[in-house]
């Protein structure tokens, strides 16, 4: 049975209902974004910043285990917002080959000599192959 896209049998009426909801997710989520990024830029701020007031070593010490913690619960909550990839893939550039009917032309580099300064012979360990356009 093929499944019926929502999109293609609602009303004028449902689709802005439908657009509506979809704009006011949109500003939630951008909001928190901002929110997140601010307190982020706050945290480091406060953190790295120069201060005209001296703490005391105890004072530093607990400011910058809860700064840490900040920036650590702020930096999750970012990573948890963004969109993940299925099964933890990277994303890999699509690139397509060139086309055939292009013009190829080998090119291999050989050394001058295949003795090494120490008297070995040198072996081959590999290829490497690319393609340019002229």
């Amino acid at each position: 049975m093929i499944a019926v896209d929502p999109l293609n049998t609602a009303k004028l009426e449902q689709l802005r209902q439908m657009l509506r909801a979809a704009r006011a997710e949109l500003a939630f989520k951008q909001a928190c974004i901002d929110k997140l990024t601010h307190e982020n830029a706050v945290l480091k701020w406060l953190k790295f910043a120069a201060q005209s007031e001296a703490y005391t070593p105890e004072q530093k010490s607990l400011l910058e285990e809860t700064f840490d913690m900040d920036l650590a619960a702020v930096a999750q909550e970012i990573e948890s917002a963004q969109p993940q990839r299925p099964d933890g893939e990277k994303r890999q550039p699509k690139r397509a080959p060139l086309p055939a009917h292009l013009p190829r032309h080998d090119v291999h580099h050989q050394p001058t000599s295949k003795t090494c300064k120490c008297g070995c012979t040198m072996k081959r360990i590999g290829e490497d192959i690319s393609e340019k356009l002229d």
